[in-house]
């Protein structure tokens, strides 16, 4: 299966310039392709994650990627999906954005034997040659090529135009310029005969092809993927508590992996060809065993344990499916204080004094009013006596108490009303 092939069917193909020339273009292994990746956050998104998929699905078609790193066009900024002029980030925030979304993709795209492969990938910073370009330079030999009329036409300046109040500087009206400029940059110096990138940057990426054509006379080619939202239409990587993060600092590898395994039935299979490089047959049987047992939600588990794995590791993929196991009937007491953290990050939670668990400890009855969990002493003795309290996993009675022979890592207790009401009980 060709590259393109391979795309259509995983629905990540959206256009392509030079039609059959493009085909022939690419049956000769080795060919090479950027993708740029904007540098204004010190990690990425599930969102990045697509054109990070693209380029690894580049390199096992046989070709090389080029990764490139918007050193300087960070220092601009990209209109494009913005309703507002960007605000602009230092030279030292853009470069330790730049070395930390690096450490990211290198998780996914093999930088081994870039120098003796037709496939090891490349990693450029465009500061390295935007910075050193003079402003006449830029005008003469860049700037003449381009139309503003037809640079008002874009949506992204067109937008922003009939925007009144805010408008556009000449600032990010004038990056367009710089991303052509990377394009014929590396076309000439590096072989480099394609780009890769969502189709809202179509525009940019044929003002390069534009550029090449009128400087140097070559051929260069665009593959664009469509700008993928769930399916209720709305952007993938946003939750109710915040963006799913690339990096651990941002997102557990816990909760990384529960965005996965409780993603709906109707966003499954597109996940499933998006973000994994399962191949189709292996797609095609998850989707029919989900069709016939849905609830067993077979199609979500091995979602969440591929893109686990990909971005966090083994070694991570079995502690968080040992914590998964542990939080609904088994043993929570195994969980290392890392884990029991991560697991237990977003539930409600509240401080209490460490003296109070000496002797005889503290009742539930008592305790459990100061917790999410009860309202009242009477609601917490009818929870007890029925039996839907549990501390640290294991179920208690009414004259249930605790003491510092419950803590976990010397200052937890987690106690559960039902099957997932949970509060997490600090003791200092």
């Amino acid at each position: 299966m060709s590259i393109l092939e391979e795309l259509q069917w995983r629905g990540l193909l959206h256009q392509t310039t030079g039609g059959d020339a493009l085909v022939e273009h690419l049956k000769t292994p080795g060919r090479i392709a950027y993708c740029g990746f904007d540098p204004t956050a010190e990690s990425l998104t599930i969102g990045n994650l697509i054109p990070i998929m693209l380029l690894k699905h580049w390199q096992r078609a046989g070709h090389r990627p080029v990764v490139l790193m918007g050193g300087g066009t960070g220092l601009i900024g990209d209109p494009s999906g913005k309703d507002d002029e960007r605000q602009l980030r230092t030279p030292e925030e853009i470069q330790g954005n730049v070395d930390a979304q690096k450490a990211i993709i290198a998780r996914l795209v093999d930088f081994d034997g870039a120098a003796d492969s037709a496939t090891g990938a490349v990693l450029v910073d465009n500061a390295e040659w935007l910075t050193k370009l003079g402003f006449i330079e830029v005008l003469r030999d860049v700037g003449k090529h381009f139309s503003v009329n037809n640079m008002i036409q874009k949506d992204s300046i067109r937008d922003r135009l009939h925007n009144r109040e805010q408008g556009i500087s000449y600032t990010e009206f004038s990056y367009s310029l710089l991303q052509a400029y990377d394009f014929l940059y590396l076309r000439r110096e590096r072989d480099c005969t394609v780009q890769i990138a969502g189709s809202d940057q179509y525009g940019n990426m044929v003002a390069g092809i534009d550029l090449i054509r009128r400087e140097l006379g070559s051929e260069a080619f665009a593959i664009t993927a469509p700008l993928v939202t769930k399916a209720d239409g709305k952007k993938i990587g946003k939750t109710e508590t915040g963006a799913v993060w690339l990096s651990s600092d941002r997102t557990s590898p816990y909760a990384f992996y529960q965005f996965w395994i409780n993603c709906t039935d109707d966003d499954v299979s597109n996940f499933l060809r998006w973000y994994t490089f399962l191949d189709r047959q292996e797609v095609e049987a998850l989707e029919a065993e989900h069709a016939a047992a849905p609830h067993k939600r077979a199609a979500q588990r091995r979602l969440a344990r591929e893109v686990t794995r990909m971005l966090h590791g083994e070694e991570q993929l079995q502690k968080v499916e040992a914590a998964t196991a542990a939080l609904f009937g088994g043993d929570i007491k195994q969980l290392d204080d890392e884990m029991l953290g991560q697991v237990f990050a977003d539930v409600p939670s509240s401080d209490h004094a460490a003296e109070t668990l000496e002797q005889d400890g503290v009742a539930l009855v008592e305790l459990l009013p100061e917790t999410t969990l009860a309202s009242s002493k009477r609601e917490a003795r009818q929870f007890l006596s029925g039996g839907a309290v549990s501390v640290n996993g294991q179920k208690v009675f009414a004259d249930a108490r605790v003491g510092r022979q419950d803590l976990l890592h010397g200052r937890t207790i987690l106690l559960r009303r039902g099957k997932k009401q949970w509060h997490a009980t600090r003791w200092g």
